[in-house]
C-alpha cells in the first residue's frame, strides 16, 4: 500500500499483479488533467490551495506522500515524501501492459466539467487507450458528455450509499439512471451492491464493478453475483486468495 493517486501506489498495484487501476482526474490551472481524489492541498498536500488554481508543474513537486507517512507509520517509507501530484499523461506512461485496464474517475465542479471531459478524452485518443480505458464519474452528465463527444469510449456510471443515489433509491431506478447516461457499465459502493441491484443491472447488459472492497469475503460473493470486477485498496490480498476454494 502506498500514497492514494501516485506513481508509487500505481507502481506497487502493477507489481502485485493487479489487473487494472482506478484513480481521480482534476484540471490543474493549466488545464492539464492531473490525478488527485481532493479539489485542494488540504489533506494530502499538507498545504493550503485549490487544484484548479494551482499548475500542473507545481503539483508535480508537491509533496503528497509525507501525510501518508504519518497517518499510516506501519507502512511509511522515505522515497514517499518525494511523491508528487501525478499528470494523467504520466500514468499512461506508466501502463506498458496492453491488458492492463485504467478506470478514470471525473472529478468535475461546476463549469469545469465540459473542460476536463474534453481534455480526457483527448489524452486517451492521443495514447489509443479506447480499449483500456473506461471514464467514470458520479456526475452522469459527464458521462452522457464523453459518450457525445467519441462514443468508443467506455463509460461508467458510479454509485454510492449518499452520493448519486443508493440506498435511498430502488434498484430499477439506478439501472435506469446509469442506462439514460449511456454508460457502458454501473459501478457500485459495497454497501449498496445487493443482489438485487446487481442482477437488474446484469440483466440489462450493464457489467458490474463493486468497489471499496478489502473483505475477502467478496471473493466468493463476486462470483455468485457475477460481478465483473472488485476495486480494493491491497490489491496483493485479493489476488493470494483469488482462486483458493472458499
Amino acid at each position: 500500500m502506498a500514497p492514494e493517486n501516485t506513481v508509487a501506489a500505481f507502481a506497487r498495484a502493477i507489481d502485485d499483479g493487479a489487473e487494472g487501476i482506478e484513480l481521480d482526474v482534476r484540471l490543474a490551472h493549466d488545464g492539464v488533467p492531473v490525478v488527485i481524489h481532493d479539489a485542494s492541498l488540504r489533506r494530502t498536500g499538507l498545504a493550503s490551495g485549490a487544484i484548479d488554481q494551482i499548475s500542473s508543474g507545481e503539483l508535480a513537486g508537491t509533496d503528497v506522500g509525507t501525510w501518508f507517512n504519518r497517518a499510516r507509520p506501519e507502512l511509511a517509507r522515505e522515497e514517499f515524501a518525494s511523491e508528487g501530484v501525478p499528470t494523467l499523461e504520466r500514468v499512461f506512461q506508466l501502463v506498458i501492459d496492453p491488458h492492463f485496464t485504467i478506470h478514470v474517475e471525473l472529478k468535475s465542479d461546476g463549469n469545469e466539467s465540459d473542460n476536463l471531459v474534453r481534455s480526457v478524452i483527448e489524452l486517451i485518443t492521443r495514447y489509443r487507450f479506447q480499449e483500456r480505458v473506461t471514464v467514470v464519474s458520479f456526475d452522469l452528465d459527464a458521462i452522457r458528455q464523453t459518450k457525445r463527444l467519441d462514443s468508443s469510449i467506455r463509460t461508467g456510471a458510479l454509485f454510492a450509499p449518499r452520493h448519486g443515489g443508493g440506498m435511498g433509491l430502488r434498484a430499477e431506478r439506478i439501472v435506469a439512471m446509469a442506462t439514460d447516461s449511456g454508460a457502458d457499465e454501473i459501478l457500485l459502493h459495497r454497501l449498496i451492491a445487493r443482489p438485487r441491484l446487481v442482477n437488474s443491472a446484469l440483466k440489462n447488459n450493464l457489467p458490474v464493478v463493486v468497489w471499496t472492497v478489502d473483505d475477502l469475503g467478496w471473493l466468493q460473493r463476486a462470483r455468485d453475483l457475477g460481478v465483473q470486477a472488485l476495486i480494493t485498496n491491497n490489491p496483493a490480498l485479493l489476488i493470494a486468495h483469488r482462486d483458493l476454494p472458499q
